[in-house]
């Protein structure tokens, strides 16, 4: 199976990014779908890995960024059938190394694969980095 990947926001497919963040993955299950479309419409990029044949988006990734030196990677996800074609590898380089933002300081949470975001320079925070953590209701 052959795959693309493109950065136009008009061809993401909302319906899919909804539903894997509402039931797929641990990060993403609190928010609303009123919630999901606020981040869509905001973000400053919005990357789709796609199927060649049939155009379904089996991967996505979002940013959010100030344009000039600072950008946050969040929700990047593979459908679990298109796993292990380096989908998540080739999203991230499409977000990062081939965009607008390759010489930003990139900043990311997961808890999952550390090995796939090692491979473009991420590293755990050093003595320059804090964080608030979201509070809780």
């Amino acid at each position: 199976m052959l795959y693309e990947f493109d950065d136009d926001p008009a061809r993401i497919d909302r319906d899919a990014v909804w539903q894997w963040l509402s039931t797929e993955v641990y990060w993403a299950r609190w928010r609303t779908r009123a919630d999901v479309e606020a981040q869509l419409d905001s973000a400053w990029r919005l990357v789709g890995a796609y199927r060649t044949d049939t155009g379904e988006m089996v991967g996505f990734a979002r940013a959010i960024s100030d344009g000039v030196a600072f950008a946050y990677l969040a929700d990047v996800f593979v459908a679990d059938a298109h796993r292990g074609h380096s989908l998540g590898k080739g999203i991230v380089s499409r977000m990062i190394d081939e965009g607008p933002g390759p010489h930003f300081r990139w900043t990311l949470f997961t808890s999952t694969a550390h090995g796939l975001y090692r491979q473009f320079g991420f590293a755990e925070p050093d003595h320059t980095a804090m964080v608030r953590p979201a509070a809780t209701a």
